[in-house]
């Protein structure tokens, strides 16, 4: 019997979790012929995502759980959940149902019978997101193929299926700043795509706002392409020759016609600009360098504070006392 681990990142999502359970329920009774364990990876909530957590493992032993010490993103989650699933196949699956638990059967066929490594999903419609979301969705997904050698599909998500070999090529990639969509696409591998309608949240609120979008966005890019950096080369060059043009035209002016004190606000303004290029490229290369030292330092992606596995543990180590004092635990 093959087995599928299911990861599922949770931030702050105590009112999503039970609906989860019961879709996903409805699944793992459907396939039988498989065994499904779910993988609750809680990132820092704040509110009683936790202890949801730890109710759905003592009801149903296929519910694990980790919780990590403080909040660090959802990218840290995905590679948590990964570097912990066991199974021969792993999914990737929000917690809110924006991603259909009901294609989970058809990835599973798809991966037996059809000879692909993943099977990986993307929104056919965006109904019900607010439309500059939309629009600045598919501008960074333009912008993003135009700058990389790597190519992600417009309106992926994280939802997929993957077969071990894929996983272990993905976890080979123990980069500290994580853009898991190019990560997929970069290691390659067979994957075929399934479309579905944009789905509404089950519960709760969304924890992407417009600035965690963008620097999300910069994450992708600045990750996956250098086309930013020779953008700034090509800028200091173009103005360097600018300025030689510039020069020559000022000494045929002064030649010609003399060099009268006009033209101080048109100056300005060019120092103005050209000090504002300057500062841009300066930054462009500054978010490269900043990843380069968190790269550097090596610290941990994330780090666990509690686990189902070392609460079993516990559970284990308090039952081999009791039993060593020859004394009955339920007493």
């Amino acid at each position: 019997m093959k087995k599928i681990t299911v990861i599922v990142p949770c931030l702050n999502e105590e009112d999503a979790l039970p609906i989860y359970y019961k879709e996903m329920s409805k699944i793992m009774k459907q396939m039988k012929e498989t065994e499904i364990e779910l993988l609750f990876v809680d990132d820092g909530s704040t509110d009683r995502t936790l202890s949801v957590m730890k109710d759905l493992h003592e009801l149903d032993g296929r519910c694990h759980y980790l919780s990590f010490s403080r909040n660090f993103g959802k990218e840290a989650a995905i590679y948590a959940g990964l570097q912990n699933a066991d199974g021969d196949y792993v999914a990737i699956m929000d917690v809110d149902l924006q991603d259909p638990p009901a294609l989970l059967p058809k990835m599973y066929r798809i991966l037996e019978e059809e000879g692909y490594d993943s099977v990986a999903t993307k929104r056919s419609t965006r109904t019900g997101e607010p439309k500059i979301r939309s629009f600045l969705s598919k501008s960074f997904y333009n912008v993003i193929n135009r700058l990389s050698k790597t190519e992600i599909v417009n309106g992926a998500r994280d939802y997929r299926l993957m077969k071990r070999n894929m996983v272990d090529a993905v976890l080979s990639m123990s980069e500290y700043n994580r853009f898991s969509k190019g990560i997929f696409e970069w290691v390659g591998f067979h994957t075929k795509w399934l479309e579905f309608e944009n789905h509404e949240r089950s519960a709760g609120e969304t924890k992407w706002s417009m600035k965690k979008l963008f620097c999300y966005s910069l994450e992708g890019i600045t990750g996956f392409s250098v086309a930013p950096l020779s953008f700034a080369s090509v800028m200091g060059i173009a103005f360097c020759i600018l300025s030689f043009l510039m020069i020559g035209v000022i000494i045929f002016r002064t030649l010609i016609w003399g060099d009268p004190v006009s033209g101080w606000p048109s100056l300005a303004c060019i120092i103005f600009f050209v000090g504002g290029i300057q500062l841009l490229c300066t930054g462009i290369v500054g978010q490269y360098l900043s990843k380069t030292y968190l790269e550097t330092k090596h610290r941990p992606i994330y780090i666990i504070k509690d686990s189902s596995e070392e609460e079993k543990g516990a559970a284990h180590v308090r039952e081999s006392i009791w039993s060593k004092c020859g004394l009955d635990q339920s007493a």
